[in-house]
């Protein structure tokens, strides 16, 4: 089953492996690493896994990444978590070779910036068992895309949000477009894959070098008199057929997903500029994300 991913926690499993060395090192958790705090072996094991699979750290592991056996006690009293953790209740160091073994780690340029940003209002560590996310705003765009929309793909979150802003932007003048460009230079994924490092702007703009010519020499796609242009319905139809959508995926939860990671990075004034652009339907989509 899984697990929340908590600020408190990822906090202080970041902070400790950046603490401890440069490159895959080994690295010892204690438990003064987690002072007045309830943590699971599950939450433990469950977020180095998270932080892993979502390239936050390099990490070697063996095993059950989140816990699930029910003999795992409920609490970490372990002195140390390494080879040896609790296979019986209450018992201090068993060995349980199906639980995952962490053994190695390293951090990564993504977990750097988020480390950065989590220190700048450090989580508060409580002895409460908190289901609290990782703060939306502190994740990549492309990431807060996949939370919101219930895609379980970075590139279909990248290929989507493309499809998103090129709707809304041929319901836009070449200049309200450029405005908003202005405002979105930021990182839209902080990832080694080339096709990721992106700006946001960079897919405002169109990574399609004629589909982006074409959007600043054409007026915009209003519907006015018999011209129809893009009303709500054929907003939602573009965004359903161009991009790949996956077909477990409401169409609408993605527009307003990237609506809402887009919303985070503009100013008040682009938000409403935006609002008066947008047809009926979409207009409040984007005024609920």
């Amino acid at each position: 089953m899984p697990i929340a991913i908590r600020n408190d926690i990822t906090y202080t499993l970041l902070k400790k492996i950046k603490e401890t060395g440069e490159g895959m090192h080994e690295v010892h958790f204690h438990q003064n690493d987690f002072p007045s705090h309830r943590i699971t072996i599950s939450d433990f094991l469950g977020h180095l896994d998270y932080l892993n699979q979502k390239h936050y750290i390099n990490a070697e592991f063996t095993g059950n990444a989140y816990a699930t056996q029910a003999d795992v006690p409920d609490l970490v009293h372990p002195q140390e978590f390494d080879l040896r953790i609790a296979n019986t209740l209450g018992a201090p160091d068993g060995p349980l070779p199906h639980l995952i073994t962490f053994k190695k780690a390293e951090m990564t340029e993504k977990g750097q910036k988020l480390l950065e940003k989590l220190e700048v209002n450090p989580p508060i560590i409580s002895d409460e068992k908190q289901t609290i996310a990782i703060a939306e705003k502190d994740l990549p765009f492309l990431e807060k895309v996949m939370v919101k929309s219930g895609l379980s793909d970075i590139f279909d979150a990248r290929d989507l949000t493309e499809v998103v802003f090129r709707v809304m932007r041929d319901l836009m003048t070449t200049e309200a477009a450029d405005r908003v460009e202005a405002e979105l230079h930021e990182a839209a994924e902080i990832s080694e894959d080339k096709s990721l490092q992106l700006e946001i702007a960079d897919l405002w703009h169109d990574t399609n070098p004629i589909v982006s010519f074409l959007s600043r020499i054409r007026p915009p796609l209003q519907p006015r008199g018999i011209f129809r242009g893009i009303d709500s319905d054929r907003f939602l139809f573009r965004v359903a057929n161009e991009g790949g959508m996956p077909s477990n995926v409401n169409v609408e939860k993605v527009i307003k997903a990237v609506f809402s990671a887009t919303k985070n990075e503009l100013s008040a004034a682009r938000i409403q500029e935006i609002s008066t652009w947008l047809p009926d339907k979409i207009r409040q989509l984007w005024e609920q994300a």
